[in-house]
């Protein structure tokens, strides 16, 4: 059965209008009934403002002002966002510029480390999550019964070559510890896939590549301006156009054609019925890089450091890996090449944008 991938090409001016339009265009509320609750998973990738990062808040408020138009009540509407051992939902929240969204639609934002988590027992049959996690995986127990709206962005990442709407979920679903499983990457997508099966009556994903991710993502990334957006209620499938749209074979992908292969979603184009903006010619070239971080934590887990893992990442010395992660990220990166990329950004249309927030 083919699934539904909406894709716009968008401007600053008509933004807005054009997320409604792109959400309507997948159908959106078929996936996301009005009268039930609906989780809005943020997508926090750095507790700083980087372009193409996190979720933009032109991306907020489109879906959020498109669902409360169509009648959603505001009280069934959750944002929420999740920490890492590197970021902080709070400050994330203030720094890209989600706040003054959510103030001016009245609604509140939760950081889950401060909900109740409890152990889920899925039914169906685990590939990784249930190793890497002996003692039961444990989710906010909010998420439960209640649907979601994943907000990713179009970007690169190291550990799993492409992010999107899948990893969005990895950011909600696990808690900080999460990145056990970087060495189990793309088993671990496929798992989440599973979980949010039977936890999630209905799953819907817009995101954002109005400021695409090029290189060692998610984070020291190099921002380019691409002006498109995309929606879809299949997971799989939005994930694969974005990946051929970045320049990537989706089925090369590990987690996308493993999805397809257990009928999780479709990763195959001709099984993808895209409407909206011609996209056939389109190619952005990207090429995954792995960041410093990145590479060295694939050292240790995959790697020629793999005999010292347990000392390094999973013991009492563990706090060396974030510590070091945040200085050369928010203390060195940042500064000096991050600071010229986001100087440039800033005389962007979008840059522009997002000082209007």
């Amino acid at each position: 059965m083919g699934s539904i991938v909406s894709v716009l090409k968008t401007t600053p001016d008509t933004i807005l209008e054009d997320y409604a339009q792109l959400m309507k265009l997948a159908e959106y509320q078929k996936y996301l009934p009005a009268n039930r609750e609906t989780i809005i998973k943020l997508n926090l990738s750095w507790t700083k403002y980087f372009p193409a990062c996190s979720s933009q808040p032109w991306q907020l408020e489109g879906t959020v002002k498109t669902m409360l138009e169509d009648g959603y009540p505001k009280e069934s509407l959750l944002p929420v966002e999740n920490k890492t051992v590197v970021t902080n939902p709070i400050q994330g929240a203030i720094n890209n510029k989600w706040m003054p969204v959510l103030n001016k639609y009245g609604l509140s934002y939760t950081p889950l480390p401060e909900v109740e988590w409890v152990v889920f027992q899925p039914k169906a049959k685990l590939l990784v999550l249930d190793k890497i996690f002996p003692e039961g995986i444990k989710i906010p127990k909010m998420f439960l019964d209640r649907s979601v709206l994943h907000l990713p962005t179009v970007k690169t990442h190291g550990h799993s070559t492409t992010t999107g709407a899948i990893k969005n979920s990895f950011g909600g679903l696990l808690k900080e510890v999460r990145h056990y499983c970087h060495k189990h990457m793309h088993e671990t997508l496929v798992d989440l896939m599973l979980l949010q099966r039977e936890i999630h009556p209905g799953i819907f994903a817009v995101m954002d590549g109005t400021i695409a991710g090029d290189g060692a993502g998610p984070r020291t990334m190099i921002p380019r301006v691409k002006d498109y957006i995309l929606a879809s209620g299949d997971s799989v499938a939005i994930d694969a156009v974005a990946a051929k749209m970045m320049g990537f074979d989706p089925l090369s992908i590990p987690y996308l054609r493993m999805c397809d292969e257990m009928g999780l979603g479709n990763a195959r184009m001709e099984n993808i019925d895209i409407v909206g903006t011609d996209i056939s010619q389109v190619n952005f070239g990207f090429e995954t890089k792995k960041s410093l971080v990145i590479w060295g934590d694939q050292m240790i887990r995959k790697g020629c450091l793999k005999p010292l893992e347990k000392m390094l990442l999973h013991g009492p010395l563990m706090a060396w890996a974030p510590f070091a992660s945040n200085v050369y990220h928010d203390y060195l990166w940042y500064p000096t090449v991050g600071k010229k990329r986001i100087d440039e950004f800033a005389e962007t249309k979008w840059g522009k944008l997002f000082d209007k927030y």
